[in-house]
């Protein structure tokens, strides 16, 4: 009997186990299945990932362009890159290098003739006058294209000479003319091909552009080395004007006689003779004079010198092409011919540059 009961002991101590592994088998499961999201239907990636992006949204955003108007800024600043620099056409003389991708047996250089027609190989003349390169590049492709020579042709014109669109040089300079433009430029170089400044060149110089109503206008330093931010680009067909600067000249009995640039501000009698060395003690300081060219031609004003040196009398501002005429005291020159005297001086005086 003992025997009997300890092995249905057994079997009831082994079902329970069995009962209680099945139990903690099905709770494992039910504990499972929030996480997986099967239930409850939820479907939410971790706050910490990112949401997933389409491949070109991706790059786009890697790129750092927006549809809010980021791209826009590089936009307008190549818009006004492009605005400040003319397009540029080709014309008559100009020497082009012409080529096609993949074809060197058609590649030349050629001269576009006064027509402006150039001859290239297999397509004989074409007509490029007025056109931009990339205008040329077009035409010239269809042209191969449509006579059966080359298939999807790619051409390239390479601008060698541009000499229907070269830069002028106006004014004081040593060589003034028309430079052929065959490269990008800058001012300073341009300047020194036209052999540089002239003694009485100002150096408030204007650029006249293509398609812009304004010129360009700079003020440069007396010595160029000084400032090169004024050493802007110069693009084929400006016109660079050099006026003649200011010149106030002081002639006579002076220390030392001289033509005085007045690039800025202004000067007074005063000033010049100071910049001049003052007068000589044989001066008639009576008989200083200013000799100005006006619409009715010379005339003459008669300064106080004297009373302005006891400032008994205001100082005069002198205007551009003033002569400065200071005689000599006992010398006999008629009132009517002094001016005359004076400017016969004033062509043989050294420039000088002021900086009032």
């Amino acid at each position: 009997m003992e025997s009997g009961t300890s092995s249905c002991t057994r079997r009831v101590l082994a079902l329970r186990f069995v009962l209680a592994a099945s139990l903690l088998m099905v709770s494992g499961a039910v504990a499972q299945q929030p996480a997986s999201g099967t239930a409850s239907g939820q479907n939410t990636p971790p706050a910490e990932l990112p949401a997933a992006q389409p491949l070109s949204q991706a790059a786009v955003s890697a790129s750092g362009a927006t549809s809010t108007g980021q791209t826009k800024a590089p936009d307008g600043a190549q818009d006004a890159a492009e605005q400040s620099a003319p397009v540029v056409k080709l014309g008559p003389s100009d020497l082009i290098e012409f080529s096609v991708y993949n074809v060197p047996e058609l590649a030349t250089k050629a001269r576009v003739s006064n027509s402006g027609d150039v001859y290239l190989p297999l397509i004989d003349y074409v007509h490029v006058g007025g056109l931009t390169q990339e205008e040329a590049q077009t035409v010239i492709e269809k042209r191969l294209e449509d006579g059966g020579f080359v298939r999807n042709p790619h051409v390239t014109i390479f601008v060698d000479e541009a000499n229907s669109q070269g830069v002028t040089v106006l004014g004081e300079v040593g060589k003034p003319g028309i430079y052929p433009d065959p490269a990008d430029h800058k001012l300073y170089e341009v300047i020194s091909e036209a052999g540089g400044f002239n003694a009485s060149s100002s150096r408030k110089i204007a650029i006249i552009r293509k398609n812009q109503p304004e010129p360009v206008r700079i003020d440069l330093p007396r010595n160029l080395a000084d400032d090169v931010s004024g050493n802007v680009d110069v693009f084929p067909g400006d016109t660079i004007t050099i006026p003649r600067a200011p010149i106030i000249y002081v002639v006579g009995d002076v220390g030392r006689p001289s033509g005085l640039l007045v690039d800025n501000g202004t000067l007074t009698v005063l000033q010049a003779l100071a910049l001049a060395g003052g007068t000589n003690h044989t001066a008639k300081m009576g008989g200083v004079r200013i000799i100005r060219k006006g619409p009715a031609g010379m005339t003459e004003m008669t300064v106080h010198l004297k009373k302005m040196l006891e400032a008994k009398a205001p100082d005069v501002t002198l205007q551009a092409d003033d002569i400065l005429f200071v005689p000599v005291s006992g010398g006999r020159v008629l009132a009517g011919r002094s001016f005359e005297a004076a400017m016969a001086m004033a062509t043989a005086v050294s420039i000088y540059s002021v900086h009032p």
